[in-house]
């Protein structure tokens, strides 16, 4: 029954993709909120299907911790729903992603539409301080910057590799940084087609003050975002 749902729920994501890209792809001559306006309407669509179909629900916790504003926030990532559901349940979010994805048809051209932070990985030392600059102008307009300081998913509980993007964004910007945890890999797995249900959680973690040291603040980042995401392992739902 479980494969089932999977593959059904896969049809429903992948339908879902092509109608709210293609269908509402006009409202990429609007400004930028019409766009993100689309891409959180698809990401709640998404959740839906996810629950009724294959039996996953999303618990969003810490919401305390929550920011509104202007943000950097730095969140385990475990796959591709870690990409779908932030935009559910913040107000303006902006992800730091591959520069690779942006010529792809429709999502790329969303992607451009909505300033999210492209970055070309090969280029080392130039695509930080090209990260660094779109995340100033991005932080300017208010908007909560996420990203995920390992670079890419990673297997639940397998061990984690911080990569320096984050350090340079958090310093540059001298922002508070707002961790997230999750153990979205548990349920949505990062290979494979298969679903397997339960409660998927985001966590929100207390905010570390701006203006640690570079060693403190990673080692407390990854520290508060390893322990919280293992414990929703060890404690599935």
């Amino acid at each position: 029954m479980t494969t089932i749902r999977s593959l059904l729920f896969v049809a429903w994501l992948y339908l879902s993709m092509a109608i709210f890209a293609v269908a509402l792809s006009p409202v990429l001559l609007l400004p930028y909120r019409a766009p993100m306006t689309v891409i959180r309407m698809w990401a709640r669509f998404v959740l839906f299907g996810l629950r009724w179909i294959a039996g996953v629900r999303v618990e969003v916790r810490g919401l305390e911790h929550r920011p509104v504003g202007a943000a950097l926030i730095a969140s385990k990532h475990q796959g591709m729903l870690d990409v779908i559901a932030p935009f559910a349940f913040l107000p303006d979010n902006c992800f730091v992603m591959k520069k690779e994805l942006m010529p792809l048809p429709f999502f790329g051209w969303f992607a451009w539409k909505t300033k999210m932070i492209a970055v070309d990985r090969s280029a080392h030392s130039k695509a930080l301080k090209d990260m660094v600059r779109q995340a100033r102008a991005r932080f300017g307009e208010g908007r909560q910057i996420l990203i995920f300081p390992e670079g890419t998913r990673g297997l639940p509980g397998a061990a984690p590799d911080y990569k320096p993007g984050i350090a340079a964004l958090y310093r540059d910007l001298d922002s508070p940084c707002v961790p997230m945890a999750t153990n979205s890999g548990a349920h949505w797995h990062a290979k494979g087609f298969r679903r397997t249900p339960g409660t998927v959680v985001y966590e929100f973690l207390p905010v570390i003050p701006a203006g640690l040291k570079r060693a403190e603040f990673m080692a407390l980042l990854e520290e508060r975002i390893e322990g919280a995401s293992t414990a929703l392992l060890k404690n599935p739902t």
